[in-house]
């Protein structure tokens, strides 16, 4: 059996979708003759772990882990915030205290590419000598934290082993970059460091076309595409009927991406369908902004809502399935047209209908076409929203199904597994 190094900054893992990426990519890439070994921090900075995903790492995976020292216990004090209360996505527009945008010019400009930096030199002292002993195929490094690339280029220079960056998140183009109060010389700093690493990878990978073309523009490197997925293993479960026209977000719920045209158009069809207000149920299972939970109170719905915080990810997939209809806005970005969220290919795999708002020319609509599960609207289509609704309240009513999501297995965990195989293959037949 052949054997990857996966060098990766999320493990064990946390409950994001994107963050299972590398876990699911493990399960499975045994059964198509690669071996995975993780070298990840023995002491990440982590606002959650998820134990149920540690069933799906498989008995031969080898995990190596050194020590990390991190920055963001410092942050948290200049900021003056717990743990537990952190936003959802500090890194937006939205009004920061003095003391937060002080934390993060200090962040953006001192710590390049992120605070992880200062993780990348140690780690190539420490893989060039456990490689000598431990000899691995080829190098994986999953980003971001864009440092784990950094890692990868070095290592794979000191010695010869191929290198495939795999990018989760874009870098300079990720929609937050322009929010980090940069200068002009750490902005430029990046953007070499970036070129630098799209240019010596042996291949990069992208999980979104937008993404994949924009990096192809940058580089001569090739450039391929494996998006995030679904596990079916994770969907065989029960449906828990409890009689309620669930409307369910899964994941995590940033202020930015807050819908508060679509919390007024359920209260207006509360106000005037006394059935629809004796069944809606409004189900955010993840962490959540408080100006989300606050937005949806204030529109007089709060009766209806059901915060349930962070839970598992079966917990989360049995949410999904138990769902009327779920709601998927994405952050009020421009940039955000490229995303892909790691949650909508579950939300395809449930077969529940998906309700988007954000960009209606964005990857996320391209995808929802494609497979019926759904439509995109735009932040302010009141009347997208009030149609979509009412075809979900109509099924919900009748006892019917979507039956309309077709197309999903190119997403399965294990299709994208075998692309991955294929394009490692690819590497070391050379």
């Amino acid at each position: 059996m052949r054997r990857v190094l996966v060098i990766t900054y999320y493990w064990p893992p946390s409950g994001g979708s994107g963050v299972q990426r590398w876990v699911k990519f493990a399960k499975y890439l045994p059964q198509l003759g690669w071996q995975p070994v993780i070298y990840t921090p023995e002491n990440p900075e982590m606002p959650s772990v998820d134990t149920s995903l540690f069933g799906d790492i498989p008995d031969c995976a080898e995990v190596v882990k050194t020590h990390i020292t991190e920055i963001y216990s410092l942050y948290r004090r200049l900021t003056g915030t717990a743990k537990e209360k952190a936003e959802v996505n500090p890194i937006n527009s939205r009004k920061k205290t003095w003391k937060q945008s002080l934390a993060m010019a200090l962040r953006g400009n001192l710590f390049i590419p992120d605070p992880k930096a200062g993780w990348v030199g140690p780690s190539v002292r420490f893989l060039k000598k456990y490689l000598r002993e431990h000899p691995v195929d080829v190098i994986v490094t999953t980003g971001p934290p864009h440092s784990m690339h950094l890692i990868g280029m070095k290592l794979s220079r000191a010695t010869g082993i191929p290198w495939v960056a795999d990018f989760r998140d874009p870098w300079t183009k990720m929609f937050y970059f322009k929010h980090l109060q940069l200068c002009r010389w750490a902005e430029k700093r990046h953007e070499n460091l970036e070129k630098q690493v799209l240019d010596n990878a042996s291949c990069v990978i992208a999980v979104s076309p937008a993404v994949r073309d924009d990096f192809m523009a940058m580089t001569s490197t090739p450039v391929h595409l494996i998006t995030n997925g679904y596990d079916p293993d994770d969907f065989d479960q029960p449906l828990e009927e409890d009689g309620f026209f669930n409307i369910t977000h899964t994941g995590l719920f940033a202020s930015d991406g807050n819908p508060d045209v679509l919390w007024s158009v359920l209260a207006d069809r509360c106000a005037r369908d006394e059935e629809f207000r004796k069944k809606l149920r409004i189900r955010l299972v993840g962490k959540t902004d408080t100006e989300i939970t606050e937005s949806i109170k204030a529109a007089g719905l709060g009766s209806h809502l059901e915060n349930q915080g962070y839970r598992d990810h079966p917990t989360a997939v049995r949410e999904q399935l138990n769902a009327s209809m779920l709601i998927l806005p994405l952050r009020k970005e421009p940039e955000y047209r490229a995303t892909l969220p790691g949650k909508l290919f579950e939300y395809l795999a449930s077969l529940k209908p998906v309700l988007g708002i954000g960009q209606i020319d964005g990857a996320m609509a391209d995808v929802l076409r494609e497979t019926g599960a759904g439509e995109v609207v735009e932040w302010d289509d009141r009347s997208g929203m009030e149609a979509f609704l009412d075809r979900c309240w109509k099924l919900y009513c009748e006892d019917r199904d979507w039956n309309s999501t077709e197309n999903i297995e190119k997403y399965s965990r294990r299709s994208t597994a075998a692309q991955l195989s294929q394009l490692l293959s690819s590497l070391t037949d050379k």
